[in-house]
């Protein structure tokens, strides 16, 4: 099994991409292959359907969804939506390169939660034909310090991306063995 986590903030040290550093580590600690994209990094020019030649940045960030049997995708919530930096990322994917593929949605919100941000990230992944995990997580104020190990700082906001991170893999691992299965 590999997962890609895509951390879509534009900002430094954004709080949805720190969460998504830890998703990182757990699903690390248990020897999940990953392969991390952060968009404040790896910035892609706007998208277009005139020009299929992607750019470079755009290839690596394709190439990493492909290669993975599940996605994390992770988005600070501006406006009650996901922010623009991945929804031009999301653009530049089509149904064949994610159909079938089990995708976690993370959010980190400026307000007590991020569920706006997560609906219509959701909706994206279906109609990209993914498969929207059981459970979703969403970070808020109050809720968005970190350990100096990474892990959120409060306890009960801990357990529940544990508990979303463990359904996640449980489902990407059950879709990734039906593939495998059909091959």
């Amino acid at each position: 099994m590999k997962i890609a986590l895509i951390a879509g903030s534009n900002r430094k040290d954004a709080v949805s991409t720190t969460l998504l550093r830890y998703i990182e580590s757990q699903l690390k600690s248990q020897n999940i292959p990953v392969t991390f994209v952060d968009l404040y990094e790896l910035q892609l020019p706007l998208f277009t359907p005139d020009n299929w030649d992607f750019h470079p940045n755009a290839r690596r960030l394709l190439e990493a969804v492909q290669g993975a049997d599940g996605l994390v995708l992770a988005s600070p919530e501006y406006h009650g939506s996901i922010s623009g930096v991945l929804k031009n990322a999301l653009d530049y994917m089509n149904p064949e390169l994610v159909s079938g593929k089990t995708v976690l949605s993370v959010s980190a919100a400026g307000g007590p939660v991020g569920v706006s941000s997560l609906t219509h990230l959701q909706t994206i992944v279906r109609n990209l034909h993914g498969v929207n995990s059981p459970e979703w997580i969403s970070i808020g104020a109050g809720y968005n310090s970190f350990g100096p190990d990474g892990a959120p700082a409060d306890e009960g906001m801990k357990q529940r991306v544990a508990s979303a991170v463990r359904k996640f893999i449980e489902l990407t691992g059950k879709l990734a063995s039906e593939v495998a299965a059909a091959q």
